[in-house]
């Protein structure tokens, strides 16, 4: 009976060692003897007890390495505090287990001494705007490496650059001027645009009163002539019509008539305004002769 029992508890010992439940995105290296026999990937797995053991095992998830900050010196011979993190992960199990004693440290000590040799390239400035280039170097420096280790480097990103604190306050200042600088420039270049727009407008009101007198002269001027061949085509109207009236039987007896009585109305008139004595002809048969003059006048118009 205690053989039996002997037997099950080993037999219970046996199986727990021989059977490996493997999680997924892990694998296991498995060992026999001392030497390498294989990875177990993820699921229920077999090993002989005793003979096998599971050596190494291995994450193969994105890992994120948080690496020590570490004072770094620009081209320009200023010191920079940088603190970055990587992303890696295991593809090879095999050669994570014996390709280094460490991955980790070393791909951690090779970021450090990779980010020190590119940011030692660049000077203060650029490393705050080649972020994105730092950031490649790196990564392909490290990559290059790690494949002897079985470790792909998925990408490095910087966390922080501190310059030390008279270097910052040097930065602010210079930016301050150069806000100052965009200030005054914007301001100047409002000053131009609204001369500009106050001469355009200037300009453009000139042009259109200069268009409005313009056009007022020569409206003006139309209406002038119209009024005056208005008034030409009237009296020659007139003048054709007298002439035909004076053409009809009784015409130049009725023109002596009205020519006598403008002749009267004349003298009157003159008798009228003036202020001291008026001499008038003595002999009335001067007014005769001056009708008869005027009816020749007509009728030699009539004629030509």
């Amino acid at each position: 009976m205690e053989i039996a029992i002997i037997l099950f508890v080993i037999a219970v010992i046996f199986i727990a060692r021989a059977v490996k439940i493997v999680p997924q995105q892990h694998a296991w290296v498995k060992e026999r003897l001392g030497k390498y026999a294989g990875t177990l990937t993820p699921g229920p797995k077999f090993i002989i007890p005793f003979v096998d053991r599971i050596a190494y095992k291995h994450s193969l998830k994105e890992i994120p390495l948080d690496v020590p900050s570490q004072v770094c010196i620009t081209k320009d011979n200023t010191q920079l505090q940088v603190d970055g993190i990587l992303y890696f992960q295991v593809t090879d199990p095999m050669r994570a287990s014996y390709g280094s004693s460490n991955y980790i440290t070393a791909i951690s000590q090779l970021a450090q001494t990779t980010l020190r040799s590119v940011i030692g390239k660049l000077e203060l400035d650029k490393t705050f705007e080649e972020r994105d280039m730092i950031n490649a170097q790196v990564v392909q420096a490290i990559d290059e490496a790690a494949l002897n280790w079985g470790v792909k480097v998925l990408r490095y990103e910087i966390k922080d650059l501190t310059p030390p604190a008279e270097i910052l306050r040097a930065m602010q200042a210079q930016i301050t001027a150069e806000r100052e600088k965009r200030a005054l420039i914007a301001a100047s270049e409002g000053r131009r645009q609204e001369q500009i727009n106050i001469a355009t407008g200037e300009r453009e009101a000139f042009i259109a009163r200069s268009e409005g007198e313009k056009q007022a002269a020569i409206n003006n001027a139309q209406g002038e002539a119209a009024a005056i061949t208005a008034v030409a085509d009237a009296t020659a109207q007139a003048i054709e019509r007298i002439a035909a009236a004076i053409r009809q039987p009784g015409g130049e007896q009725a023109v002596q008539l009205k020519v006598a009585e403008k002749a009267v109305e004349a003298y009157g008139k003159v008798a009228a305004d003036a202020t001291s004595t008026l001499i008038v002809p003595s002999n009335m048969t001067e007014v005769s002769a001056l009708v008869s003059s005027a009816m020749k006048m007509i009728q030699t118009q009539q004629r030509s």
